[in-house]
């Protein structure tokens, strides 16, 4: 029995947590890049273009899939770690006061790697469709301009309309971090109106797929530095170059910075409008 606690202990600390947001995290991109690659690449060069698929009903595709994909997620990793698989969530958590700070980095590492992992495997899973996606429009290079098609599979960037101005961005990912962090205090919080039969990381899904259809083109909703910079990372290694990290002062530390600001705007928030409010009623009735 003692071998036996000494083999398996380590589960019970931390570091089973950093499993549980690393698997959380894979699985996240997994199906969220997933569902890009199929609209961006799969439907075309697999002949199975449909017109329901063009446009708005591929926006449709892109953002019902990546609801899908982190509801799936939390529902993988919500026992063990509490399913943050968003930096910003952790940093929000803690900054709220319910996650211990000396946790928040090994988190993030995890959520990064984690990332990393999943834009490697959809990589593997569709770098023929890429191909042939690029050898069809002609594009020589990933790192060149007509590259950034397929690596909008993996990450994110600004819409045309910006002109290389970094302010809209920034806010548009501010103010699509502060909506989801706002939903997921509101949903996991046990004094406000509870989500019944473990559906809360259906309805964190459904915020996730709300903000896409709402603040979703300004910038391709990351709201999650991993969610962004691990696959990224992936990308810049796989021959995107310059698509990936487009200069120091380019679009990639965007979807870092600012979703940590809309993070802890959403908790400042939520604890003055809501959080005050519901503890104040529940002190009334004891």
């Amino acid at each position: 029995m003692a071998t036996r606690i000494g083999k398996t202990g380590w589960r019970a600390t931390v570091w089973g947590e950093l499993l549980a947001e690393f698997l959380g995290s894979f699985v996240l991109i997994a199906f969220g890049a997933g569902v890009v690659a199929v609209a961006v690449v799969g439907l075309t060069e697999s002949g199975r273009t449909s017109v329901i698929f063009a446009g708005a009903g591929g926006w449709l595709l892109i953002t019902w899939g990546w609801a899908m994909a982190v509801a799936m997620a939390v529902y993988v990793a919500g026992g063990v770690s509490g399913a943050h698989i968003n930096p910003a969530v952790t940093f929000a958590f803690a900054i709220k006061g319910d996650f211990p700070w000396k946790k928040v980095i090994p988190y993030w590492i995890s959520q990064v790697i984690g990332c990393f992992a999943g834009a490697a495997l959809v990589y593997v899973d569709y770098v023929h469709a890429i191909n042939a996606w690029n050898a069809a429009n002609h594009v020589v290079s990933r790192g060149a301009s007509g590259g950034l098609t397929t690596f909008s599979i993996f990450a994110t960037f600004p819409a045309q309309y910006f002109h290389g101005n970094m302010f809209g961005p920034f806010l548009d990912q501010v103010i699509g971090t502060f909506f989801l962090v706002l939903f997921v205090l509101a949903i996991s919080d046990s004094k406000n109106s509870g989500v019944m039969a473990n559906l809360g990381p259906f309805m964190v899904g459904m915020a996730v797929a709300a903000i896409g259809m709402s603040f979703g083109v300004d910038a391709g909703y990351a709201i999650n530095p991993a969610r962004d910079f691990g696959p990224r990372l992936f990308t810049w290694l796989a021959g995107w170059g310059h698509n990936a990290f487009p200069g120091p002062f380019g679009y990639w530390w965007v979807p870092i910075v600012g979703p940590l600001v809309g993070a802890a705007i959403a908790v400042w928030i939520y604890r003055w409008f809501i959080s005050k409010t519901l503890d104040a009623r529940q002190q009334q009735a004891t």
